[in-house]
């Protein structure tokens, strides 16, 4: 049975990142998008990756969260600050995506996808064979004015319906408590959290990092 795999996302803080790769995340979030209560700055990100790749080997998958930055900002600064991957997080159109060149993955809401179904049904199917150890696209909960962390539910029926075709990450108010059954239930590619690991935004709850991977294991 192929593993879920685990994406902690919103670090801002050294030990929080490290707590999260000790207890077995096999993905790491950065946002860069200076809105968010969880962002951070190029210099702090680099210093914190830095460090981490001295007491780690290997590393989670590092990824850096942006929102409707262009493709060469985002190649910046995953190579400036040593990223492996962009989350595209805002509305990016297909070309912004296939602008990155194997090194990014979109994330759509429910409204989103039907709203624009069939055009990125067609360039899913086109490039996930590229991305064979990436998401090809992150489900998140539909928000008016906010870019994930809102601890809503993303839509669980078409996230079941996208689990089957698509290596998808699944994301939207996902707790310790809750994430065991949702993966039994629609056994996504991996899950993503923020604010269900928190003690507040921006900061982890080391307790609740290590609960949300336990119970993702044992689903």
């Amino acid at each position: 049975m192929l593993r879920t795999v685990v994406k902690i996302c919103g670090l801002t803080q050294l030990e929080d990142a490290a707590c999260a790769a000790e207890a077995g995340a096999d993905m790491l979030g950065f946002i860069f998008y200076p809105p968010s209560p969880r962002a951070i700055g190029m210099a702090e990100a680099q210093m914190l990756i830095a460090e981490l790749r001295r007491r780690f080997d290997p590393l989670p998958t590092l990824v850096g969260v942006f929102v409707n930055e262009s493709p060469q900002h985002m190649l910046n600064v995953l190579n400036t600050v040593g990223l492996d991957l962009a989350q595209l997080s805002g509305k990016e159109p297909p070309a912004t995506l296939a602008a990155m060149r194997g090194k990014a993955y979109k994330v759509l809401r429910g409204n989103q996808w039907q709203a624009e179904h069939d055009l990125w049904q067609t360039h899913l199917d086109n490039q996930k064979s590229h991305l064979h150890q990436h998401p090809d696209l992150l489900l998140e909960a539909d928000h008016d004015t906010l870019y994930g962390g809102t601890g809503h539910r993303a839509n669980e029926a078409l996230a079941t319906v996208l689990a089957i075709k698509y290596r998808l990450l699944l994301a939207g108010g996902l707790t310790p408590d809750n994430v065991m059954s949702i993966v039994r239930q629609i056994r996504p590619w991996g899950v993503d959290v923020a604010s269900g690991t928190e003690l507040s935004q921006g900061k982890k709850d080391h307790v609740k990092i290590r609960q949300f991977i336990d119970a993702v294991r044992n689903a």
